[in-house]
């Protein structure tokens, strides 16, 4: 195993992918699975049917569509983002939004109901029942949060189109290690799916933790 330069650079573009990829995905993905709970409205079947579809959507698919809206010929082909780290960040917001608000959409049918009427009982307004959610919730959004990075960094399809696996630009762990097994070089593929697992391994144990100690903190 080694941790050379390229592999480091590597290792940090896939973190930062990640983290940017799920905080911009919770931005949009938590309030829209609120409001599909919340609001009934002509057409709510059909777009959480949609959303389903969406969850399982092939990330080669997510990417070709990506690729195409921002090659030179597409309609944002102006843009120049094609082959770099925004258009990964865009492809994977098509991957994990969908994600996101169909879990936490899920989620709030089991307690969100609760928490409004309680809400009312006590004048909230909405911004405070939306906090007031968030808050109840949190050992769901914590779960899905952890879902989602761990889906962003294992991906591999959408961001190899998109990206193009340029080194020391757009090439992440998982398109790197299939760059490294095309070349035969098993010792550099061996360390990304080590830091890899690794990674996920520490994201389920930082997020156990977390509701360990807020467990704790209710109890007294």
């Amino acid at each position: 195993m080694t941790l050379n330069r390229e592999t480091m650079d590597i290792i940090w573009l896939t973190m930062r992918l990640g983290l940017v990829s799920t905080f911009l995905s919770a931005l949009i993905g938590i309030p829209l699975g609120l409001l599909l709970e919340s609001r009934d409205f002509y057409g709510k079947r059909v777009i959480l049917r949609i959303n389903r579809t969406l969850m399982g959507f092939p990330p080669v698919v997510v990417g070709l569509i990506v690729y195409l809206l921002f090659m030179r010929r597409g309609p944002f082909g102006e843009l120049s983002l094609l082959f770099s780290f925004p258009a990964m960040v865009i492809a994977q917001l098509f991957i994990i939004t969908p994600i996101v608000s169909g879990m936490v959409c899920t989620a709030a049918k089991n307690v969100a109901s609760e928490i409004r009427t309680f809400a009312i009982s006590m004048n909230a307004s909405r911004s405070q029942t939306f906090f007031l959610l968030i808050k109840e919730m949190k050992h769901d959004i914590y779960f899905t949060m952890a879902a989602s990075f761990g889906r962003s960094i294992s991906e591999v399809g959408a961001v190899m189109i998109v990206g193009g696996n340029i080194q020391y630009k757009t090439r992440t762990m998982t398109t790197a290690i299939s760059l490294m097994r095309n070349k035969g070089d098993y010792s550099e593929a061996i360390t990304l799916g080590v830091v890899l697992l690794l990674l996920s391994f520490c994201i389920q144990t930082l997020m156990d933790t977390l509701k360990r100690y807020e467990n704790n903190g209710e109890n007294y």
